[in-house]
């Protein structure tokens, strides 16, 4: 397959690409933010929005869905009408979204703002990183452009509670929102006067059907595997939600192998490399998440910190991944790619049992001495693995190639909370002893580590504060165990599907085909 360049788009300067590469940058550390900063805001948009705990979840959960559901045909639009055109287009309607969001009156409202801004995000992402491949030509400025990519995109969910701690402090629910506006404009138009068009030589055609398969099917296994993590594995709605994911993604599967135009390339998956890359970065993002999932609740329900001061905490793990990310690089063009992912997923599982040992006494020196252990191992894993896979993409799909890849990194994520969630609720609960108490104050202890310290401070039982603490770190405890040996799988993974050394993409598989049109 070969490209074609237009001779009459412009040179960029190595200036104006990293522009470019910051605007994107600031895009997707936003997108992060947007993970997690929500959750800081419930309690005070249950009160201001007269939000149910329901609407609550659903908060959260409607941009998550949105989001799963269209990153594969989003990565289509940037291939057939343009990269520019659409990053620029979902920049414009995620500061749309942002911006009604913070006008949102009530519950209904913003649930349906979110769902908008999970639209712009599906967009985003895949495009944003199909643009790298396409301005970054040579292996060593692509790897550092996908570096601070994968940085910026992954810092975003620990920074959500500090920046909306500080939101929330000094102004209001709102500007957890409207501070998405402006660096969305500013990125739209950074990327529109700084790049030229690029896309397919050969406009791939609107698979429509394998559209609603992929899409249904991603929202149905994201919302089952949600309901597993807030209800049960065996509850009715959540079988049947992932039953019907089964189906659903089954059905893709066949129809991509019959179809003559498919969203994508199932022969990718021949390809080691690329295979390796998607099943080691939803690896990585399952296992982070038993440190970004538990660790709040430690710091906030047992060390007393607030939602500004438990963001905070987790800079070390931030400080660990930017030089981890940093100094993987040059150790790689020493010693091969495979060794360097491998080291990093080791160096995660260390981290992991670090933190397996915190105890009720254990300093916050040591927590964060394990942070950045965690983080440094992500760094070093990561960026190279998406490197790898990405320098295996068919020059002609490089969107719908990025999109498979985020959509196996939002999956990772979302299924990690979900299992991980339920790893700690089910020891908590078997830990914890709720005897002597009435069945509904049993029942909210049981729920959860914020249940059992208000019913333990609303009965001014020292026992029973003392049993929800200790079931607690017994719980948490077992989720690092977990998350430990999932790193040490991935080390395995990596050892198998990794190369040596990751291949150089083809130049023109790097270049895409710019055009001013």
């Amino acid at each position: 397959m070969t490209s074609s360049l237009d001779t009459t788009a412009p040179a960029l300067t190595g200036g104006r690409r990293f522009g470019v590469l910051i605007a994107l940058c600031l895009a997707v550390l936003v997108l992060g933010l947007d993970t997690t900063v929500l959750n800081v805001a419930l309690p005070t948009l249950a009160k201001d929005l007269d939000a149910s705990t329901s609407q609550l979840q659903w908060m959260a959960n409607s941009y998550n869905l949105v989001l799963a559901a269209l990153l594969l045909p989003a990565g289509l639009l940037g291939d057939r009408y343009g990269r520019r055109k659409i990053i620029a287009i979902a920049l414009t309607l995620f500061g749309a979204a942002s911006l009604a969001c913070a006008l949102a009156t009530s519950a209904g409202a913003l649930i349906a703002a979110r769902a908008f801004l999970g639209i712009g995000a599906a967009m985003i992402v895949p495009v944003a990183l199909s643009l790298i491949t396409v301005l970054f030509r040579s292996e060593g400025e692509r790897k550092k452009a996908i570096g601070f990519f994968v940085v910026a995109n992954s810092i975003g969910m620990p920074l959500g509670p500090i920046v909306g701690g500080l939101l929330l402090d000094h102004a209001g629910w709102e500007w957890i929102f409207l501070m998405n506006v402006p660096i969305a404009l500013i990125a739209a138009v950074a990327v529109t006067l700084l790049i030229p068009e690029s896309r397919s030589t050969n406009r791939p055609a609107i698979d429509w059907l394998g559209i609603v398969l992929s899409s249904t099917g991603l929202a149905a296994l994201v919302y089952g595997v949600t309901k597993a993590g807030e209800s049960s594995w065996g509850d009715a709605t959540t079988v049947l939600f992932l039953g019907l994911a089964v189906v659903l993604i089954a059905g893709f599967l066949f129809w991509q192998r019959r179809s003559r135009e498919p969203l994508i390339q199932l022969r990718l998956f021949s390809e080691r490399v690329f295979t390796g890359g998607a099943v080691l970065l939803t690896v990585s993002v399952f296992a982070i998440f038993g440190l970004l999932f538990t660790m709040p609740q430690y710091f906030q329900g047992i060390n007393g910190s607030d939602a500004l001061h438990t963001g905070l905490k987790l800079l070390p793990f931030i400080g660990g991944m930017t030089v981890g990310a940093k100094l993987a690089e040059p150790v790689e063009a020493k010693v091969g790619t495979r060794l360097v992912v491998m080291t990093g997923f080791v160096v995660m599982a260390v981290g992991f049992v670090l933190g397996a040992f915190t105890d009720l006494s254990t300093s916050y020196g040591y927590t964060a001495v394990w942070f950045v252990v965690v983080g440094f191992g992500l760094g070093c894993s990561m960026p190279q693995a998406m490197n790898a896979a990405l320098g295996v993409l068919d020059p002609e799909r490089a969107g719908t190639g990025s999109g498979l890849l985020q959509a196996f990194r939002q999956v990772g994520g979302t299924v990690g909370v979900a299992v991980l969630g339920t790893i700690l609720n089910s020891v908590y609960r078997h830990g914890v002893d709720t005897s002597g108490l009435p069945a509904a104050a049993a029942d909210v202890v049981e729920r959860s580590l914020g249940g059992g310290l208000a019913v333990a401070g609303q009965t001014g039982s020292p026992e029973l504060l003392a049993n929800v603490r200790d079931a607690f770190m017994s719980s948490l405890n077992t989720t690092m165990w977990v998350s430990g040996g999932i790193a040490l799988a991935g080390a395995v993974l990596a050892a198998l599907l990794m190369p040596k050394r990751a291949t150089k993409a083809p130049r023109d598989a790097l270049m895409g085909v710019p055009s001013d049109t």
